[in-house]
């Protein structure tokens, strides 16, 4: 496995094309795996590869992607990166083996993380009728989707909760009848967009019907649990929508406190 980080020109108009369709940026990801043919991807044991865009900010966008092999990044330098910067010693990207890093997660340890998801529930509207898929578009209920304990479990880690002198609340809760997780735990919500975009379908491209995905960017801190879990959870990726974006979980360490001045 190995990991990847490019970043985006955006003043170029390739990378516009490229960051206003998940699925043409889809393709350009696939491309970079040489190893992976087109009639390879729907297999059920095809590798699986995970990508996600941070928007840091307008003029600072970075795209990771995880995957099977080393991959090849100069299509996208050449479209939406610093062609005339690359060079042997910077091809215009970053990759590392991820190996050495998932190999050392261990039970206890806690770091900072980074996801973009698309959560989601099923739904019934009318007693009869199928349940139905449907985004949680609040942060209240984003929140409450990562925080399911059950969905904690099979990732093999828990998010933090706050030291109790940081709380708004003793609870933790901004309202008693209306609980809001977010001042208990060592977690928010933040970047969320609803991403719009027509999806082609067979070897002639044919367009399909309008396809929306509601994201959401969750940052803070977890611990971990079970550690072959939370690998296949960074390897595999978590929840829906993994092909236009969703379900990279990334870690950092965590940042040491400052030490007071005496």
């Amino acid at each position: 496995m190995f990991i990847s980080r490019f970043r985006v020109n955006t003043a170029r108009s390739g990378a516009r094309r490229l960051l206003s369709s998940p699925q043409t940026l889809h393709a350009a990801v696939m491309s970079s795996f040489p190893g992976i043919l087109p009639s390879d991807r729907a297999a059920p044991d095809a590798p699986r590869v995970l990508w996600r865009l941070d928007h840091r900010s307008r003029a600072e966008v970075l795209l990771y992607i995880v995957g099977p092999d080393r991959p090849d990044l100069t299509h996208l330098v050449e479209q939406a990166g610093w062609p005339a910067a690359a060079g042997p010693a910077n091809p215009g990207w970053q990759t590392r083996p991820y190996a050495p890093f998932l190999d050392r997660l261990a039970a206890g340890d806690r770091w900072a993380f980074r996801l973009t998801a698309n959560p989601v529930h099923t739904v019934r509207r009318k007693e009869g009728e199928p349940r139905k898929i449907t985004a949680h578009l609040t942060p209240t209920h984003q929140m409450g989707w990562l925080l399911d304990e059950r969905r904690q479990q099979r990732l093999g880690f828990r998010v933090c909760e706050k030291p109790a002198e940081r709380r708004l609340l003793p609870e933790g809760t901004t309202h008693r009848k209306h609980p809001h997780p977010g001042d208990r735990y060592e977690l928010t919500v933040g970047d969320t967009r609803s991403l719009s975009f027509t999806k082609s379908r067979g070897p002639e491209n044919r367009q399909s019907g309008p396809v929306t995905v509601a994201t959401a960017t969750f940052e803070g801190r977890l611990e971990i649990t079970d550690p072959d879990a939370l690998r296949r959870a960074l390897t595999q990726g978590i929840g829906r929508a993994r092909a236009y974006g969703c379900g990279l979980l990334t870690l950092a360490p965590l940042a040491r406190p400052t030490p007071r001045t005496p």
